[in-house]
């Protein structure tokens, strides 16, 4: 059992947390810029190298197995796959397939749009696009790479169950007639041309993979380098006692903090992940870290600014209310029971 224990452990490390790369950028850092990796400049230039090629390196082969899986699972299907379940069985079903079919690059608001006039319930809607962006298989790798598997898995369950009630929710309050008119009435329903549920070859399958790749990373990279550049500043040049005065463990509003910090920023969890690091290192707590992750995915204001053209402004408050609540229990709740994640 130790010898298998060994083994995945020695596939973990070098594989997804890369260590071998990390040895890597510590004797370049050393050697070749003559740097202590100790000191402030050194540390800060082997945190951003390191980062930066780990993330693009498991972001591109993450993204082209999961583009893979998701040619499986175009809009048309998706609406078929859930159109078949009622009740919470929809929004749990809802949710799951946001996990493997996030918001395709044309927009949110074809798919939106798409589900409503399908006929699809709005609470079922709601948890397909809360899931979508909030959690994807991506981020279980990605956040394994960070922390843990004990981490990487609570926030995905989190996230899970933060849309299947959140759908669960706006179901039951019967607020279609707070959908957009136009949304109902629209009658031609463009989408990405990822959408047809045309019969894919493998070839065609691993064309449309790569250029998943291609196309995603142009979006993110931007997102990414910012990201890691936060936390390069957060680990190695801002003192841990600020940091800690304003979102560690003695700070009891450090989770809404740092959730309303979170919400003007425009990334994703690609971009989050760095800062995340740097916030854990300097000793935050790790629901305070996943509240600004999870509100930084979820409740950013462009994506409410997108989804206000599309429901009225009841709907988008309640919304926006559920989510929050959300991410602020889910945040103290960790908070509180941290010694079982790290």
């Amino acid at each position: 059992m130790n010898i298998i224990n060994n083994i995945l452990v020695f596939l973990n490390d070098q594989f997804l947390k890369m260590e071998w790369l990390n040895d890597l950028i510590k004797r370049i850092v050393e050697k070749g810029f003559n740097l202590d990796i100790n000191g402030q400049l050194g540390g800060s230039i082997n945190f951003f190298l390191y980062d930066i090629i780990k993330i693009f390196i498991l972001l591109s082969v993450l993204i082209y197995i999961i583009s893979y899986i998701q040619s499986y699972f175009p809009p048309e299907r998706t609406k078929k796959i859930i159109g078949k379940f009622n009740g919470i069985s929809a929004n749990i079903i809802g949710a799951l397939l946001g996990t493997v079919t996030p918001f395709c690059s044309c927009s949110s608001i074809p798919l939106f749009i798409g589900f409503v006039k399908a006929g699809l319930p709005l609470g079922v809607t709601f948890s397909f696009l809360i899931s979508s962006p909030l959690v994807d298989l991506a981020s279980v790798i990605l956040l394994a790479s960070i922390f843990n598997w004990t981490i990487a898995i609570a926030y995905v369950v989190v996230g899970l169950l933060i849309a299947i009630i959140g759908g669960t929710i706006i179901g039951k309050l019967n607020l279609e007639k707070y959908v957009e008119p136009f949304v109902l009435n629209q009658s031609n329903i463009s989408e990405c041309s990822c959408s047809e549920s045309e019969v894919l070859t493998k070839k065609d399958r691993r064309n449309y993979a790569k250029e998943q790749v291609i196309e995603i990373i142009k979006k993110v990279w931007l997102y990414i380098l910012i990201g890691v550049g936060i936390g390069t500043l957060i680990h190695n040049w801002i003192p841990e006692n600020i940091i800690v005065a304003i979102l560690g463990k003695d700070n009891i509003f450090s989770v809404l903090i740092a959730t309303i910090v979170g919400i003007p920023m425009y990334a994703d969890i690609f971009g989050t992940l760095p800062i995340a690091e740097a916030l854990v290192y300097k000793g935050v707590s790790i629901g305070t870290v996943l509240s600004f992750m999870m509100a930084v995915t979820a409740l950013s204001l462009p994506s409410i600014i997108m989804l206000k053209r599309v429901v009225k402004m009841k709907l988008l408050v309640i919304f926006f209310s559920i989510v929050t609540i959300g991410i602020l229990i889910m945040g103290y709740v960790f908070n509180y029971f941290s010694y079982l994640l790290i």
